[in-house]
């Protein structure tokens, strides 16, 4: 029995994910976690073979906490559960130390045969992904000619999506529990990575490359 651990903020979804595993006979729910701390905690009591993270969570980005349950539990699957497109966050999250990344949209029907792929030992990688990361290592560009905004950290990243979707700063400190201090020293440090100069020109840069969750 492949025993799994679901970590989202938002119960209905969870609860939405079960559904879809229920008529699986060889997987099993064994534990819930709305936020970070709640994962870890119980990812060290429990014992699991795949854990389905959602990518947002209030407080720290999901790709920081894939990274800490990679340092603790290197050898746990874990796969990222996301609402965002897989040209925004999958070749992170791989890099991340990800067993699979999917979107919700696409849970339905691909949430199972990534969870036995992923408790088996495998990585389960959509065409899609599989494409964009074949492109991007068999890049031989330097990195100077990559899209800026693929040089930014995961954080910085984070947070350049939240202002290109129309976050004020206060508004995106409440939501990373930080100071709206350490939000405005990241934004400076985004502006000139991409050498940008105002929230215009960022919105501009995420349309451009479709960086935004468009309806």
């Amino acid at each position: 029995m492949i025993k799994v651990l679901l970590v989202d903020d938002h119960a209905i979804l969870r609860e939405g994910l079960k559904l879809i595993l229920a008529d699986s006979d060889d997987i099993e729910v064994v534990g819930e976690a709305s936020d970070g701390m709640e994962a870890l905690r119980l990812m060290r009591k429990l014992d699991i073979h795949v854990m389905v993270m959602d990518m947002t969570m209030p407080g720290r980005s999901g790709l920081e906490l894939l990274k800490q349950i990679k340092s603790d539990q290197p050898k746990l699957p874990v796969l990222i559960l996301s609402m965002h497109s897989e040209e925004q966050y999958a070749i992170r999250a791989y890099k991340a130390g990800a067993s699979g990344y999917l979107t919700k949209e696409s849970a339905s029907t691909l949430l199972v045969s990534a969870i036995r792929k992923a408790a088996s030992g495998g990585i389960f990688i959509s065409p899609a992904s599989a494409e964009r990361m074949a492109m991007e290592f068999n890049s031989n560009t330097s990195s100077g000619d990559k899209p800026p905004h693929t040089l930014l950290s995961d954080r910085e990243f984070q947070i350049f999506k939240l202002l290109a979707d129309g976050q004020g700063l206060t508004e995106i400190a409440n939501r990373l529990s930080v100071s709206v201090k350490t939000i405005s020293t990241h934004k400076t440090h985004i502006l000139q990575k991409m050498q940008l100069t105002t929230n215009a020109d960022l919105i501009r840069y995420a349309i451009k490359h479709q960086l935004l969750d468009m309806p």
